[in-house]
């Protein structure tokens, strides 16, 4: 591949992207809304993700465009809140459709950021591209007019992927410290019920599928970017107190996660809805997944976390060697 475009690409996720493709494409544009600057190779052109302006002359002969774009849902679902997640989402796919439609020799491919959160709360129905049911809430709505707005614009030539990104677990970001915290604080157990379906999918693994979808021309529309094996949130909290080596974890009660969501200003939908979601689309096509199941997974993730009983070293895995995927 010979020049990749990354939206938002100096998040979590867009850092992964960025530290997986580098050795593997000549050419990194990144949007982003700082300062334009040229770092490690990686060129940071200025966009605002809701007009058009310099930047679309940097899609010209791009072979693929990735965009990562979207407030935060990690938040209070206020009336405010609410339209600036879904304004963020909705503007910056519309703004790269007029993009699209004006460049001479637009991208190849277009993947799209969605998430596994547009399927309904289920705790026994797998939840594939194909007999998935859509949910009825807010983050579900959400998904629903991101993607709408995502393959109702038409761009011929351009192949459009949406990513139904599940919880993506990586060393320096994202969902996984806060519960590695709260497991070294001792109320690392089953939140809620704890029978509420976790679907994650470990970095290295996140950014190999894209590669995978990029590479395969027949793969297009919505793919669930999930590990093949969803669990519980009671057998998540329970294999990270094993990894991190913790004997006593208290579990969290329904009523105490909606107190503690008001206190740090965030919503308990994040932990208590159940995600029931399966790659069917990846595994069809043949991906073969490197961490397909949570503790060999979290065993290579939190490596740096880890003591040696006899000579307290920390552990040091061959991703944090290379200090990336």
């Amino acid at each position: 591949m010979k020049k990749l475009i990354i939206a938002a690409g100096t998040g979590f996720l867009g850092t992964i992207l960025i530290e997986y493709f580098k050795p593997r494409v000549q050419k990194i544009i990144v949007l982003t809304r700082s300062t334009p600057k040229n770092t490690n190779g990686v060129h940071y052109v200025h966009w605002n993700a809701k007009t058009l302006g310099p930047w679309v002359s940097e899609l010209e002969h791009a072979d693929v465009l990735i965009n990562m774009t979207g407030r935060t849902v990690d938040c209070r679902y206020t009336s405010v809140n609410k339209e600036v997640i879904l304004k963020s989402r909705i503007e910056s796919t519309v703004v790269l459709n007029k993009a699209i439609l004006q460049s001479k020799n637009p991208p190849k491919i277009w993947l799209n950021s969605s998430t596994a959160t547009i399927y309904k709360h289920s705790l026994d129905k797998e939840m594939d591209e194909t007999s998935g049911v859509y949910g009825t809430g807010f983050s579900e709505t959400v998904a629903q007019k991101w993607e709408t707005a995502f393959f109702d614009n038409k761009t011929e030539g351009v192949r459009k992927v949406a990513l139904r990104t599940a919880i993506v677990l990586g060393k320096n970001g994202g969902a996984l410290q806060p519960m590695i915290n709260l497991t070294k604080f001792g109320i690392g157990g089953k939140q809620g019920n704890g029978n509420q379906k976790f679907s994650w999918i470990h970095e290295l693994d996140f950014a190999r599928s894209i590669a995978f979808i990029i590479a395969h021309p027949k793969i297009k529309g919505p793919v669930n970017i999930v590990a093949p094996q969803p669990t519980t949130n009671a057998q998540l909290m329970q294999h990270l107190q094993k990894t991190l080596n913790i004997q006593f974890a208290l579990p969290i009660s329904k009523f105490l996660l909606k107190i503690g969501a008001i206190i740090i200003r965030t919503e308990t939908e994040l932990v208590l809805k159940s995600r029931y979601v399966v790659p069917k689309k990846l595994l069809d096509y043949g991906y073969k997944f490197t961490h397909p199941q949570l503790q060999p997974a979290l065993t290579d993730l939190l490596s740096k976390h880890l003591v040696h009983d006899d000579h307290q070293t920390t552990f040091d895995s061959e991703c944090d060697n290379k200090k990336s995927l």
